[in-house]
């Protein structure tokens, strides 16, 4: 669309983070893909569509090692990604922005709000996956793949939708035990919105759950869509994401 701005964001390493944002009003809303996906998705692009229709500004950007970004995937970190987010929020947006986070970018959405809490009026996850690393990857690896961690440094894990197969690294585990967000009560007094799907196969749905008893906030809502599966991008889910939205921008618009 010509109304987007498409560029890389420098990051003080060299590398550099695809972006594209949409002009408008606040508060303006900020896409965080999930694991392996990019800003391509049709969650990602439903958001920018509807921030379009209604004229609020949007900013959808590829993580480190995913999508257009430069960098190695198999050297990516919970860590590195949410400093990337924080500073997709600090050089590309103004004003409040509402945080959109897919799976794993439900946990990116979780750290960039710690990071930047007077920039974060409210937050939407869509299966959002905190803690996945040492809550569901961890415990699922068999003996050998735990000693071939600890002996070779990653582990092979074959692809899901369509994906091949993928590292997971020791120094991902090992890192991400130092962002860890359920283990204890979450500061944000925002508005949360959490959709989660009854048979997702990849973040059980408790995990929306528990992440709703731990945020602070009191305004909290988590819908679980019966017969709803992993990626919620389905039209009658991307129907749903919309009208989660709209009730929800009524709630923070200045």
């Amino acid at each position: 669309m010509n109304d987007v701005q498409a560029g890389f964001l420098p990051r003080p390493d060299g590398e550099r983070i695809a972006y594209r944002m949409l002009p408008g009003r606040p508060p303006g809303f900020v896409f965080l893909h999930g694991f392996r996906s990019d800003m391509t998705g049709g969650k990602a692009l439903a958001v920018e569509d509807f921030c379009r229709a209604r004229g609020h500004a949007c900013l959808l950007f590829d993580g480190f090692g995913h999508g257009e970004s430069s960098g190695d995937f198999a050297h990516g970190t919970i860590g590195r990604w949410e400093e990337d987010a924080a500073a997709a929020l600090d050089s590309l947006t103004q004003g409040p922005q509402i945080l959109v986070g897919s799976s794993f970018g439900g946990w990116i959405m979780i750290l960039a709000a710690l990071a930047r809490p007077g920039r974060v009026a409210a937050l939407v996850g869509i299966a959002a996956a905190p803690d996945f690393t040492e809550d569901l990857i961890l415990p699922a690896f068999s003996p050998d793949e735990r000693r071939a961690l600890e002996s070779v440094g990653q582990v092979m894990v074959p692809g899901t939708y369509d994906l091949p197969p993928y590292p997971i690294t020791k120094r991902l585990i090992e890192e991400a035990r130092g962002h860890l967000v359920l283990r204890g009560p979450i500061p944000f007094a925002g508005p949360v919105r959490l959709i989660h799907g009854l048979e997702d196969p990849d973040v059980p749905w408790r995990t929306s759950l528990a992440l709703a008893s731990q945020l602070t906030s009191t305004d909290i809502e988590v819908t679980l869509v019966k017969g709803g599966g992993h990626r919620l991008s389905e039209p009658a889910d991307l129907a749903r994401l919309a009208a989660t939205l709209d009730r929800l921008l009524r709630n923070t618009s200045p």
